[in-house]
């Protein structure tokens, strides 16, 4: 019988990964002749993945980039993080007991991230987690990705998952809207990467830390779906 899942986005839900992400970029722009970016600016971009963060960084320096420059920085901005990884990289305060207390309770854990899956997978191995997830998709797992909810039902799939009984737990209205087209509640946490406050895209909850993340909280949530 499938059991229940939390499926979790990545880059700003799980982990904080804005440091090494804008020292890739950087790392990119310097080879482009550019200014390095604004943290501050450029943070909210960060779980955008490297193409959007280049593009945003080119706009907000009046710079034209053709399809065959952004390429080319995209696979430098790859090659550099990848190297460097895990960096600075590390997972939010409160996360590993709230996972813990959740795999106790028999529900499964799986990522879900429009991150490359290799890199995802990447770094949750040099953080030493890799082990707890039933499954790790990326952007690139299948031909479609969040905001489009079979990116998340074939990550439940994979995991062998119920998803009657699955939450999203994300940063951005990229997952909060793959979730509800899915038909599963979202927690949304208002830490990450969020050009907007996450409430403004009316997740089921909204956290400000991961000890709120409660075995109850997710019967709750899962309850209130099903009744």
């Amino acid at each position: 019988m499938p059991q229940p899942i939390i499926v979790f986005d990545l880059d700003g839900t799980l982990v904080d990964t804005a440091p090494d992400l804008l020292d890739s970029l950087n790392h990119c722009l310097s080879a482009a002749g550019m200014q390095k970016v604004d943290p501050v600016a450029l943070r909210r971009y960060v779980g955008q993945g490297g193409r959007v963060m280049i593009e945003r960084a080119f706009e907000a320096q009046q710079k034209l980039l053709s399809p065959e420059q952004l390429d080319w920085l995209l696979g430098l901005f790859i090659e550099h993080y990848g190297a460097n990884m895990p960096g600075h990289s590390a997972f939010y305060e409160g996360v590993a007991k709230a996972m813990d207390d959740l795999a106790h309770a028999g529900y499964l854990l799986a990522v879900c991230t429009n991150k490359f899956e290799g890199l995802a997978v990447s770094l949750l191995d040099k953080l030493g987690e890799t082990s707890r997830f039933s499954a790790i998709t990326g952007g690139d797992t299948f031909a479609f990705r969040k905001p489009d909810p079979r990116h998340l039902l074939e990550t439940i799939r994979m995991a062998g998952g119920d998803p009657d009984r699955a939450i999203m737990v994300g940063d951005s209205h990229t997952d909060i809207n793959t979730a509800k087209a899915a038909g599963i509640p979202v927690i949304a946490v208002d830490f990450g990467y969020s050009d907007m406050p996450v409430a403004t895209y009316d997740p089921s909850r909204v956290i400000s830390h991961f000890r709120e993340l409660t075995v109850k909280l997710a019967e709750d949530l899962i309850a209130a779906v099903n009744a």
